[in-house]
């Protein structure tokens, strides 16, 4: 089985002393697979400091070029060493109203340009509340399959976030966590894709106290870090979380 994977996205954070601070602090560590997704301005610098970590980006254009002011194409993001891109943060369906079928075409973008999407899924809390964790990540997902099927699907990471545990300091439990991560591989194994060898990371407030209980459950294969990965000592524990629970 692979190592546990765990990818920092710094969101609309950085300078360049600072992001250079940060990079030369997390130092080599075996046992884990790390990435950190940094604003586009900052992917040449990031590429040069990796230090092992893998590259990635915060979202991707759903076109390959044209009249599109401002957009950053999936071909752009693999010319400069990006490995993955994120899909469908919550934050980008909230505030920019990207839907199930936005987020679709873009994981196709990031497949035929040779990157794996990390695509997002998660339930708000009156949703949670309600029982309805499955119909909502169930339906997310199915956009995303509908576009690229099961073949591309099983070339995806999956990323869930309950939306009511992004940026709040709320995590999910360990074991809210570990039930949703085990219903989604059921969904996927269910849908035609190769469950048993995908990785579904749980992002939503990991920090440095809550990570190992996180890593520690069957499904979970790795964090998205929002906040944490800012901090180089918090990333890094995080990090060894992930080690020392072992592969996926």
């Amino acid at each position: 089985m692979p190592q546990k994977l765990v990818i920092g996205n710094w969101k609309l954070n950085g300078s360049l002393a600072a992001n250079e601070a940060l990079l030369k602090a997390c130092g080599a560590l075996a046992g884990v697979d790390r990435a950190v997704c940094v604003p586009f301005p900052y992917l040449a610098q990031a590429a040069s400091l990796l230090g092992g970590m893998a590259l990635g980006a915060q979202t991707v254009s759903e076109f390959q070029s044209g009249a599109y002011t401002g957009e950053v194409s999936a071909e752009m993001l693999a010319e400069m060493g990006c490995r993955y891109v994120i899909v469908g943060h919550s934050e980008r369906r909230a505030l920019f109203g990207e839907d199930d079928a936005t987020v679709g075409r873009k994981a196709a973008a990031a497949l035929r340009s040779g990157l794996v999407p990390i695509v997002c899924v998660g339930e708000s809390l009156a949703e949670r509340e309600a029982g309805r964790v499955m119909e909502v990540v169930g339906r997310q997902l199915g956009a995303v399959l509908e576009i690229i099927g099961a073949q591309g699907l099983s070339r995806s990471v999956i990323a869930y976030e309950p939306v009511w545990a992004i940026g709040s300091g709320r995590a999910a439990s360990a074991e809210e966590a570990g039930e949703a991560h085990a219903a989604i591989r059921r969904w996927l194994a269910e849908n035609g894709a190769l469950a048993a060898e995908m990785r579904i990371l749980y992002g939503g407030s990991v920090k440095a106290d809550n990570a190992a209980a996180l890593f520690a459950m069957p499904d979970v294969d790795g964090g998205l870090i929002g906040g944490a990965a800012l901090s180089a000592q918090d990333f890094m524990a995080i990090c060894r979380a992930a080690v020392a629970n072992g592969a996926c």
